[in-house]
């Protein structure tokens, strides 16, 4: 799950991380409001959506009296914005972010984040805030400092000193700087946070470290234990598909090819997806219908996948264990009848109660082409596509 960057902010604050003082935004007037009630003379206009680069996309724009601040909002407000996280086409932006202006010396970049193969949490930092990272690490790897906590200790001082000189804090400031990595450190571990990341953190000009953005994603696993952050969601970001098929406990995400998957098993739904590549056709979906699936559970994601215009075809690949062959074919059929399906459907099945799942297909009366490799279906799915 993730949150706007005025939401990352307020969870920071409430760690103790200093961020400039702004207000979220629904309107034009909301945001001149907001201008006039911070004060000063400068302003920062922030699009709030939930995607990186909005300032090279338009939506970050400076204001210096009260009507740029409204020519900005309206200008931004209701925008299509197009990043390089947002895909072609964009994602509208319906809410701002009114923030003080900041005296910037320098910008930084730090985040802490889950490193699966040292079984630690990763604090990253980086001179080369404000930029992309990725690029940072492809260009100029030797500009980001990497240190591994032991969830059982904690990052230690010598740690967030490491990176404080590792990136080239002034000494004057080194201490608030890693008051600052310690406490991004506290509040990813008590959120359950995947990622929280500072880009950019800024030493401003009067020696004082702040956070500028803010960025966080959050284990969808653990979101049970903090209702104050299922609270920040906001549907408008997300696809309409995907929280759809949560509401049937149905693991979804939309891509851009045209073979609708559905597959028991993560597992088997990455590498049928990697299957359908191979053989030279795109998968429009990961959809991972998980180990008790029902008939109601199948229709309902052969209706999400049928959603999609682009999809041209449809491959089941399932595996017999928890799920058995019989029950999955019986829900195909049933999906099948009750979308009127009328794209080529591939099924290949194998484990608990094969025969008796194939039958039913094969009794169905319904064009259902049968396969019994991956590779076969596979072939088939792409042939019938074509």
């Amino acid at each position: 799950m993730k949150i706007h960057e005025y939401q990352g902010k307020e969870i920071l604050r409430k760690f103790g991380i200093s961020t400039p003082r702004g207000i979220p935004c629904f309107s034009v007037d909301e945001a001149v409001k907001a201008a006039e009630t911070l004060g000063g003379s400068i302003w920062v206009v922030k699009a709030q959506i939930h995607a990186g680069g909005r300032g090279k996309g338009g939506g970050v724009k400076l204001a210096r009296s009260i009507d740029e601040v409204r020519a900005n909002a309206t200008a931004i407000l209701g925008m299509q914005l197009k990043t390089h996280q947002t895909g072609p086409a964009g994602q509208k932006v319906r809410r701002l972010l009114i923030e003080d202006g900041a005296d910037i010396k320098k910008e930084y970049y730090v985040a802490a984040l889950t490193d699966r193969a040292t079984q630690k949490v990763a604090m990253m930092a980086s001179s080369e805030g404000g930029m992309d990272i990725e690029e940072v690490a492809h260009k100029t790897p030797e500009k980001i400092i990497k240190v591994f906590v032991d969830p059982l200790v904690g990052l230690t001082d010598a740690q967030a000193l490491e990176l404080a000189k590792g990136i080239g804090v002034p000494e004057a400031s080194i201490a608030q700087a890693t008051d600052t990595f310690k406490k991004l450190y506290t509040c990813y571990m008590e959120t359950d946070a995947s990622l929280a990341e500072i880009n950019p953190m800024i030493l401003e000009g009067n020696g004082n470290i702040k956070a500028l953005d803010a960025k966080f994603n959050f284990d969808s696993n653990a979101l049970y234990r903090h209702p104050e952050i299922v609270a920040y969601r906001d549907l408008d970001e997300e696809d309409a598909d995907e929280i759809e098929a949560s509401k049937f406990d149905l693991a979804y995400i939309s891509l851009d090819g045209n073979i609708g998957c559905l597959v028991n098993g993560a597992g088997l739904a990455m590498a049928t997806m990697d299957t359908i590549k191979l053989f030279g056709a795109e998968p429009a979906n990961f959809l991972d219908v998980g180990g008790g699936a029902t008939t109601e559970k199948v229709t309902e994601a052969f209706k999400i996948m049928l959603k999609n215009p682009k999809v041209k075809g449809i491959l089941v690949n399932i595996f017999g264990g928890i799920m058995k062959c019989d029950t999955i074919a019986t829900g195909v059929v049933a999906a099948a009848k009750e979308t009127h399906l009328s794209v080529p459907l591939v099924v290949r099945m194998k484990g608990t109660n094969e025969d008796l799942g194939k039958k039913i297909l094969a009794e169905s009366g319904l064009p259902i082409i049968s396969a019994d490799t991956m590779a076969e279906a596979a072939t088939k799915i792409v042939a019938a596509v074509k």
